[in-house]
């Protein structure tokens, strides 16, 4: 049954690969392809939220398929998983190369480091399939080792898909997204997101956007300036009307929470807050501000040419300690960093595409 369950597996990826790539091709869909597309919004991932910490999705992997949760990351480019052999992965669900009939061992160790923590293993390649569509003989960590950030059920994905650019990856190799998009059968080639702290609200988008999900005439895009992250110029960062940061590097990083930027930049956005206070940690200062009055304090960042408002809601990461009246704002400073990090925070109040097509990304406002 295993390898018949494979190949019906591999006949409905083929069929829905090339149905694509004839749209793709022709500019219009395939005749045959119409029940196919009606279950092929497979280009829609559904994505569930760990609070507003991260957020993760389904992927398969090999052959018969194996599937695992993943967090989606736009600020690393590799993927790593927990393999069989994994002592520090419990609860998390294991890739077993051995029950894959196309997996393959790279014959490398791998180290890769991410800010919440580490991982260590072999580098594998194996079919990776993510919204319908498959990434053949994708490059990824089968991890041996994971460090206690990994550890379930504080990380309550599997593993971590990386969609940044081949430039910065650690395995020297490209994202499970850039494969499928330089293959050819995407319609276009571009991932988009809407993340929510509601759940059953945040969506991936796998070579299109959903314009269910955005107001189409505010969808506005920005050049990426430095291939290898998201990088964009960030315009502007202002606060009722005063613009406190311009013409910044950014880096959009849907595997960050918080909007994290220099300490000076930080220091000049909560200065004149009556009642704004700071506290340093491990290089990074948090600030605070009076709970009744922190609605009337959120940023707006502007992003070719439009702004795009910060809601209260995601603004205002909750009292500083239970009790507290002061409630911890959404931007941080960090020591050493010259750039600004635009993590969940912001990117909850938009909906975002990134175009490898055309070295972009693009805002807009929520439907």
């Amino acid at each position: 049954m295993s390898a018949l369950s494979a190949h019906l597996f591999s006949v409905s990826n083929k069929y829905r690969q090339t149905f694509s790539t004839f749209e793709a091709n022709t500019g219009y869909a395939h005749p045959l392809s119409a029940k196919m597309r009606s279950s092929i919004r497979e280009r829609d991932v559904p994505l569930v939220n760990q609070g507003t910490e991260l957020w993760y999705g389904e992927i398969d992997v090999g052959t018969p398929p194996q599937t695992f949760n993943v967090s989606i990351d736009s600020g690393s480019t590799d993927l790593f998983l927990p393999s069989a052999s994994c002592m520090d992965c419990a609860g998390h669900k294991m890739y077993h190369a051995a029950a894959s009939s196309t997996s393959k061992d790279e014959g490398k160790i791998v180290y890769l480091s991410y800010g919440e923590g580490q991982v260590i293993g072999d580098e594998y390649s194996d079919g990776v399939f993510l919204g319908g569509y498959e990434a053949s003989s994708q490059a990824f960590l089968a991890a041996y080792e994971y460090s206690s950030n990994f550890a379930y059920p504080g990380f309550q994905p599997d593993g971590l898909l990386g969609f940044a650019f081949e430039e910065i990856s650690g395995l020297e190799a490209k994202s499970v997204f850039e494969t499928i998009s330089d293959s050819g059968v995407l319609p276009e080639r571009v991932f988009s997101v809407k993340l929510s702290s509601t759940a059953g609200e945040s969506e991936l988008s796998i070579g299109a956007t959903n314009p269910n999900l955005y107001i189409e005439d505010t969808l506005t895009y920005t050049a990426v300036t430095q291939k290898g992250y998201w990088q964009v110029n960030l315009e502007a960062v202002s606060r009722d009307g005063s613009t406190v940061a311009s013409n910044s590097a950014s880096i959009i990083d849907t595997g960050t929470t918080m909007i994290i930027t220099t300490d000076a930049a930080a220091e000049a956005y909560y200065q004149d807050i009556p009642g704004s206070s700071n506290s340093t940690q491990e290089g990074m200062t948090y600030y605070t501000i009076p709970c009744d009055t922190i609605g009337s304090y959120t940023p707006t960042f502007s992003f070719g040419g439009r702004g795009f408002d910060v809601s209260e809601g995601t603004f205002n990461l909750g009292p500083e300690s239970e009790g507290s009246s002061d409630c911890v704002g959404g931007i941080a400073g960090m020591s050493g960093l010259d750039f600004w990090v635009v993590g969940g925070i912001f990117l909850q109040n938009v909906y975002t595409v990134f175009d490898q097509g055309n070295t972009q990304v693009g805002f807009a406002e929520l439907a």
